[in-house]
């Protein structure tokens, strides 16, 4: 599985962004999307995740009500709309897939195919 990310950039607090992540060559028919986070000197945090088998979504705490995961599976790619963006939000953003449903909490350890990243820094 190859996984691109993007969408990343710029936003003023409040404001909004939308990560896209282009995935090609995958061979199972159920298996997690995950999206996470790593901030300058922090640990990688998972932040969302969906279940391709029922579309079943999860949020962790710091992101629920703000972000949206969601997948086109005709096009083969997943997206994050990330709204009321927060400064603390700023960090590189990676997709993921795992072989399997989502983890939880959403941790990094079973998923085995990540995207590059995508830098979104949220300031005024």
């Amino acid at each position: 599985v190859q996984l691109q990310a993007s969408g990343g950039g710029l936003v003023q607090p409040g404001g909004s962004l939308r990560l896209s992540c282009a995935a090609s060559g995958f061979t199972s028919d159920y298996y997690a999307i995950g999206w996470f986070r790593q901030a300058p000197g922090k640990e990688r945090e998972g932040i969302s995740c969906i279940n391709s088998s029922d579309n079943s979504t999860h949020y962790a705490d710091s992101v629920k009500g703000r972000f949206t995961i969601s997948v086109d599976n005709a096009k083969n790619t997943m997206y994050l709309q990330m709204n009321s963006l927060k400064p603390e939000d700023t960090a590189v953003y990676y997709c993921a897939t795992a072989p399997f449903v989502c983890p939880l909490p959403i941790e990094t350890t079973p998923f085995n195919n990540w995207g590059q990243g995508t830098q979104v820094t949220v300031s005024s």
